[in-house]
């Protein structure tokens, strides 16, 4: 009799170790679900700009963030492009940042009159052309970049034809216009970007600091216009590529921004060297 309890009891044990043990395990399936990336799905391309510049101390947080977003693609749905753009307005202020440009500053003067704000600084983060923020603001930004990545977009495409040391021949075609469109006119820009780009400054706000910088906009050109009577677009440029340029490092950022809202209807990205 002693015998057969003390079976009994030993069996109970070990029926409750094995539901414990599978509810640990389905337990920890469960906690592991929750910390893994998402099953790859469909992604929407949301163009990043990031005005910024090396004579500015509140604006190298700002670059990180920019690198991070671009590097780890933190934002399900969403394809982060991302450009950054150097203004020249710090230049006066004892750093010449080497890759600023007065075509930059303009540019944000324009998101200024776009936005009704007399507000201009550095650094400023913009989403789609939708939404601005200052630039090192991390939840802002995977907010904004969450929200844009559910708006309708045009159909934006990028092909490498070939590529040389010295030049890169790229096909672009634009279609699905009208289910993004607003009615403003638009224009197609092409921004050729190079990242893995540093800079030792020795004088300014930033003096004595080492800074790395992504997606730093090298020339940004206007390819054509398109209009609400548009079905699509199409264009074959040839991109000339610097002798100082890394070509490895480059890419090619192709948009379409309607004229006065600046709002961004579509993008796409690709690298100039395979």
């Amino acid at each position: 009799m002693k015998l057969t309890i003390i079976l009994v009891l030993i069996a109970v044990a070990l029926a409750a170790a094995v539901l414990t043990g599978k509810r640990a395990a389905e337990l920890s399936r469960v906690e592991g679900d929750g910390s893994q990336p998402a099953a790859p799905g469909p992604v929407v391309p949301v163009l990043v700009e990031l005005f910024t510049s090396e004579g500015c101390s509140s604006c190298p947080p700002a670059d990180e963030l920019l690198a991070r977003l671009e590097q780890t693609q933190p934002v399900d749905g969403a394809e982060i492009i991302a450009l950054s753009e150097h203004v020249v307005y710090w230049n006066r202020l004892g750093w010449a940042d080497p890759y600023s440009s007065a075509e930059f500053s303009e540019r944000q003067n324009s998101y200024a009159r776009a936005f009704d704000t007399d507000d201009i600084y550095t650094p400023q983060m913009i989403v789609d052309g939708r939404v601005q923020f200052v630039g090192s603001n991390r939840d802002r930004a995977r907010q904004a970049i969450a929200d844009a990545s559910r708006a309708a977009k045009a159909r934006v495409e990028i092909s490498l034809r070939g590529a040389t040391v010295d030049s890169a021949n790229l096909a672009i075609t634009v279609s699905d216009l009208q289910s993004a469109w607003t009615g403003d006119s638009a224009e197609v820009l092409l921004a050729i970007t190079e990242s893995g780009l540093h800079s030792s400054v020795s004088r300014g706000e930033n003096a004595g600091r080492s800074l790395h910088h992504t997606a730093v906009v090298r020339t940004l050109s206007n390819l054509g216009s398109i209009d609400s009577q548009s079905k699509s677009f199409s264009a074959e440029p040839v991109v000339r590529i610097e002798k100082k340029w890394k070509p490895e490092n480059l890419k090619a950022v192709v948009f379409v921004q309607e004229r006065a809202s600046r709002r961004v209807l579509g993008a796409a990205q690709i690298s100039i060297m395979k």
